[in-house]
């Protein structure tokens, strides 16, 4: 019978673990599927507690396979990427910006803005809590793990959804469904909950008017309770990429594209965001990535699958992914914008009726998303949910 320690160490993120158990042996342990899972998932360890123990390589569980692999030989650089300044779209240049807009999000799907309306330090105060939150005891975090969250409006977790992921993630999160501020104030973990707030409050204007930018220029009027319908639903992420032993065998986030309309991201100064270029069927080995290169300040924006299917595959959901580094951790926040789950999303019929075809059927949205967390990530099959 194996001896168990209760709490190791001053962390208190070893948990659970043989009494015997000593650094050299946590590769052997940890390839243990019932092990790890036990440790980083139902515990709430997370990577972090993993690589809390000193690994100096990565368990089994994680080496993805090497079409999954991010080869930096297929990047092509960063040349690719589009800055725009926000201050210039109330003024003279008006045109020029809504132009750069809708010109990146019909080609490659990501830009970056300045000059967008959040404070400075706004932005470095969520990479500070971000860092702060899971620097914390595993014990503090695993509170909010599914099945014991005091409130379905929080959720602690690890990769996308372990259970049904042949190779998992190198990444920890926390997310936080944003109803109202009442509700957020209420539930959402006490270090975090001002700054996020303050993250949503001053960005939503700026969201608004680059979704008005945007749906302007389809040719298209939508009332303010359509677009609250179509916007309705906001989740902030917390996502901590923990340094990595052997980054070329995994992958901090797998390729994907985002299910709602627009993503507002704030990455670190690490970088490792990549963005599929071009053909979005190409097939391994000859793809083209772009990387979304860290820029203080600047907020990457990139558009959803419900914004494609509803511009009828005008503007494209950019399929993406996120690399690990071995140099050290890093945090992003993701501002996720979508519709209400019970709206229903499809082609505008204005679009329809000027291209002559509807590419997408109407669905409704939460179950497109149900759909979305039911399987692993696999780039923009998502979309096939709504495909005619």
């Amino acid at each position: 019978m194996a001896i168990y320690i209760a709490s190791l160490g001053h962390s208190g993120s070893i948990r659970n673990l043989p009494i015997n158990y000593n650094f050299e042996m946590a590769p052997s342990y940890f390839n243990d599927d019932n092990s790890l899972l036990n440790f980083v998932v139902k515990e709430g360890n997370g990577v972090k507690g993993m690589v809390d123990l000193g690994l100096t390589e990565v368990p089994g569980r994680y080496i993805q396979p090497p079409h999954h692999r991010i080869n930096k030989q297929e990047v092509v650089g960063s040349h690719e990427n589009v800055t725009i300044d926000l201050s210039e779209l109330d003024g003279p240049n008006h045109e020029q910006v809504v132009k750069a807009i809708v010109h990146a999000s019909e080609t490659l799907g990501f830009f970056q803005v300045v000059n967008h309306g959040v404070p400075l330090e706004v932005l470095d105060s969520l990479k500070v809590t971000a860092h702060q939150f899971f620097g914390q005891p595993a014990e503090k975090k695993a509170v909010y793990l599914k099945e014991v969250s005091p409130s379905p409006l929080v959720k602690y977790g690890t990769s996308f959804i372990p259970e049904n992921e042949k190779a998992l993630e190198w990444k920890d999160f926390l997310s936080m469904i944003y109803t109202n501020e009442a509700d957020a104030r209420e539930s959402w973990p006490n270090d975090c909950k001002e700054v996020v707030l303050k993250f949503i409050k001053t960005s939503s204007e700026m969201a608004q008017k680059l979704l008005q930018a945007l749906i302007g220029d389809l040719g298209v009027k939508l009332d303010d309770s359509r677009l609250q319908e179509l916007t309705g639903f906001n989740l902030v992420n917390l996502n901590f990429y923990p340094a990595c032993p052997n980054p070329d065998l995994t992958v901090g986030v797998g390729s994907h594209s985002d299910a709602g309309i627009l993503t507002v991201l704030l990455q670190d100064g690490i970088g490792g965001l990549y963005v599929k270029k071009g053909d979005q069927n190409a097939s391994p080995g000859n793809e083209v990535w772009v990387e979304i290169p860290p820029m203080h300040g600047a907020l990457v924006i990139n558009v959803g699958d419900s914004l494609q299917i509803l511009s009828n595959g005008r503007y494209k959901s950019a399929e993406h992914r996120v690399r690990t580094t071995d140099v050290e951790s890093r945090v992003s926040v993701p501002r996720f914008i979508a519709p209400l789950p019970t709206t229903k999303i499809g082609p505008l019929p204005e679009l329809v009726a000027c291209d002559g075809v509807a590419r997408y059927k109407e669905v409704i949205y939460g179950e497109y998303l149900k759909n979305y967390f039911e399987k692993s990530l696999d780039g923009k099959k998502s979309l096939d949910f709504a495909s005619i």
